[in-house]
């Protein structure tokens, strides 16, 4: 069956680096899962304002419509930072989803939130997301205070030895 690798994790928390970097060591798609945020949510988080489950519904049923688009394994980063939105995700895509989470420290997240240039996602509503997630049972976790490459490494190391059980 085909498994689509969910990166999950806060803001900062590098979903999008690591899953490209995942996404090349499999040699499988990666989506970016941001670029399916409807202008709404956008300009929600713009604003400083934290979205709710309501507001993730639209962009995760047109995120699991562009993962269901892919013939095999794929990538994709998404926060997918509770069960109702994993759930949402599991009923969504077709292929056996897994995710995998990145976690680190408050303080690594936010220096790294300030170092962004450009995003939506603005550094004083971490404190939202942390609040909002909750750790899933049964998926990959790695911590993310090492470099991109590193954390990627780990990850597949994980992966080939959950795919040899």
């Amino acid at each position: 069956m085909n498994k689509a690798y969910i990166i999950m994790g806060v803001s900062g928390a590098g979903k999008s680096t690591i899953g490209a970097l995942i996404a090349e060591q499999l040699d499988v798609p990666f989506v970016e899962g941001d670029d399916f945020h409807p202008r709404e949510n956008v300009d929600k988080m713009s604003s400083g304002q934290a979205l709710t489950n309501d507001d993730r519904r639209a962009w995760i049923e047109q995120l699991a419509g562009e993962i269901n688009t892919i013939d095999g394994h794929s990538v994709a980063s998404c926060s997918a930072l509770n069960d109702v939105v994993r759930n949402w995700l599991n009923q969504h895509i077709k292929a056996e989803v897994c995710f995998v989470c990145l976690q680190g420290s408050r303080a690594l997240l936010l220096e790294r939130l300030r170092a962004r240039k450009g995003h939506f996602f603005k550094d004083d509503m971490l404190d939202s997301q942390l609040q909002a997630f909750d750790l899933p049972e049964g998926a990959i976790c790695v911590d993310i205070d090492a470099s991109p490459e590193e954390i990627s490494a780990n990850i597949m190391r994980k992966i080939s030895a959950e795919a040899n059980i």
